[in-house]
């Protein structure tokens, strides 16, 4: 798994998940409290470009 995104909000959190769950993307939140809603989101080395296409297309 590499980083893929960092998000800094919850509702940030959620439409990038959003975007990869849509994309068939496998991911992995990692870094989330119970105190910090924001967490850096992990996705498969092989799927990091096209989670990327995905993520560039949605904004």
């Amino acid at each position: 798994m590499v980083k893929f995104y960092d998000a800094k909000s919850e509702a940030e959190l959620a439409r990038v998940e959003a975007v990869l769950k849509q994309g068939g993307i496998e991911y992995f939140v990692t870094g989330l409290t119970r105190d910090d809603v924001t967490g850096e989101i992990e996705v498969a080395e092989e799927d990091l470009p096209r989670a990327e296409e995905l993520l560039l297309k949605t904004k």
